[in-house]
This record gives C-alpha cells, sequence and structure tokens, in this order.
C-alpha cells in the first residue's frame, strides 16, 4: 500500500469515528432532554382486577344480580344513605325462593361488604356498651343518624332518615339496630363478606343506559 492509499484510508477512519461520536452525544443529549411521562393516578384501595372478574358492587343499582357464597340473588330495592360527608349503600335481596337479605356496601376506606339477615323475633335493644344476642356479646361500634334515598322497592319511602346503632362481636360478626322514622328497632345479624365471595352481575336496561 502507497502512503497516498495509506493516508486516504486513515483519512476515511477517522472522519467515520468523529461522525459517530457525534451521534452518540446527540442521542445522549435528546435522552436527557426527554421528559419522562408521569405515573398514572390510580386509587391505592380500588381493586380493578376483581372488579374486571367479579364486577364492581359499588355500581349495583335494582335488576343486576349478585352472587353470594353461590346463592344468587336478585336487587330488588337500593338505600343510597348520608350522613355529614359520609355515604354508603344497602341493597335489597332476595331469591327465587324468597330468601332476603340485605347486602351494605361501604368503603372505609377499603371496600367493605356486609350480608345482613334480619332477626325479627329479637327483643334485644341498643344503647348498652356491650349487649347478648344468641348467646354472644358484642361490643357497640358506632351508632348516628342519616338521611336516604331509596330506588327499586324497598318498601321504604323514597326518601327519608334512620338512625343506627352498630355492634361488633368479632372483625367478621356484626349485629346491626335501624330505627326508620318513628317504627321500632330492627335488629339484624351481620357477616362480613371476602371480595372473591361477591359476584356481581349487571342487567341491561334504562338504569344502565349512560
Amino acid at each position: 500500500m502507497n502512503g497516498t492509499l495509506a493516508y486516504l484510508v486513515t483519512a476515511v477512519g477517522c472522519l467515520f469515528g468523529v461522525a459517530g461520536l457525534v451521534v452518540a452525544l446527540v442521542a445522549l443529549r435528546r435522552s436527557k432532554q426527554r421528559p419522562s411521562a408521569p405515573p398514572p393516578v390510580a386509587d391505592p384501595f380500588r381493586d380493578h382486577d376483581a372488579d374486571a372478574l367479579r364486577g364492581d358492587p359499588r355500581r349495583l343499582r335494582p335488576g343486576d344480580l349478585v352472587e353470594i357464597r353461590q346463592v344468587t340473588y336478585a336487587v330488588r330495592g337500593s338505600l343510597h344513605l348520608t350522613e355529614g360527608g359520609w355515604n354508603w349503600a344497602e341493597h335489597l335481596l332476595d331469591t327465587a325462593d324468597g330468601t332476603r337479605r340485605w347486602l351494605s356496601v361501604e368503603e372505609d376506606p377499603d371496600l367493605e361488604l356486609v350480608l345482613w339477615t334480619a332477626e325479627p323475633t329479637a327483643t334485644v335493644t341498643p344503647g348498652p356498651t356491650t349487649v347478648q344476642f344468641d348467646g354472644r356479646w358484642y361490643r357497640s361500634d358506632e351508632s348516628g343518624q342519616a338521611r336516604w334515598t331509596a330506588t327499586g322497592t324497598t318498601g321504604l319511602a323514597p326518601t327519608g332518615s334512620v338512625r343506627y346503632h352498630d355492634y361488633l362481636a368479632s372483625a367478621e360478626a356484626r349485629l346491626s339496630f335501624e330505627k326508620y322514622g318513628d317504627a321500632d328497632w330492627e335488629v339484624a345479624r351481620g357477616e362480613l363478606l371476602r371480595r372473591p365471595e361477591v359476584m356481581v352481575y349487571p342487567q341491561a336496561g334504562p338504569e344502565k343506559m349512560s
């Protein structure tokens, strides 16, 4: 290889080397200047996977079906209650054979689902710090007065107020007293549900249209 040719090869190699360095520096600079996208804002207490797979209990309405512990209920009516800045819902459920339950749906702040069974023959009344019912002691948890708005069939007026007093025997066992208007206290026993025990089947209809 003569001197001229060697010089040309060396020059071309240097030129490509400088060009590559420039491209690398420009890419590095752009990567530093490119702003990173902010992470999406999400509710840390929402279980979106469970809602997608099992339906969202927060959106229950009259006409929906809900399966609880492998028993299918129809939602006959709903009460939407408010007390100060707090709100929750109670849904009247029944089965094909006429079995009736109430399902309460509340975020405190996690989603809490409680299945209630009325105890019409109970003679216990609220007020004491602890009460005994059916051989079990319950301790007072909270009490107050809320306003309700009813939809569907609930057996109640479209609006009104309710006094309540809730008791706990454990994290899963509840006892509730409710007094609607001038009526007597109504007693119900509650069971805390796990999210996988509840499957919601929304029904199409005018109420579901948006």
